[in-house]
């Protein structure tokens, strides 16, 4: 009885091995970084590292969750820096939200996270008039029902339009 639940359990083991191994092979082709964030990616999935959501993350810092798509492929956060790398789907993409408004996503999306601040962002756009770049994204106060988009000016837009992650589209260009 005893080797027949040893070769079941074996057998059990090395399936769920298998599709844990091929999860990671699809995750890792969609994945746009670097080769050393694609190594870090994996030995962190093979570690088993339990990881927050990305809307999570963004709740937990005081921004809305629907910030970044839904379809996003993965993220790094290095909380001692604060530090945020959030990888897309694709090398461009766009989300159009509840209050008409549409943001551009790069391949991939940097910024410094804190208390309700997204800064120094690199790869996100937002359309006014034309597209501009995205520098910062913050929320004044911690109840505050709007959100601050800053692209050359400041953009005030309603909080409750990014409180959920949408798909995002694909596009041609950043």
């Amino acid at each position: 009885m005893e080797k027949a639940l040893t070769k079941v359990g074996s057998f059990w083991i090395a399936k769920k091995a298998k599709e844990e191994i091929s999860s990671i092979g699809d995750d890792l082709s969609r994945f746009s970084g670097t080769v050393e964030e694609k190594a870090k990616w994996v030995f962190d999935k093979l570690k088993g590292k339990p990881r927050k959501s990305l809307p999570e993350l963004l709740r937990e810092h005081g921004l809305p969750a629907g910030l970044f798509p839904r379809n996003v492929t993965c993220y790094e956060f290095d909380a001692s820096r604060g530090k945020l790398v959030v990888h897309m789907p694709a090398a461009a993409c766009e989300v159009s939200f509840k209050d008409g408004s549409v943001i551009r996503y790069a391949g991939r999306v940097k910024g410094t996270l804190t208390r309700g601040k997204l800064s120094g962002v690199e790869g996100m756009k937002t359309k006014v008039l034309v597209w501009v770049k995205v520098t910062q994204v913050h929320v004044e106060g911690f109840r505050s029902d709007k959100v601050c988009f800053t692209a050359g000016v400041k953009k005030l837009r309603p909080k409750d339009a990014y409180d959920t992650p949408r798909e995002a589209v694909n596009v041609d260009e950043f």
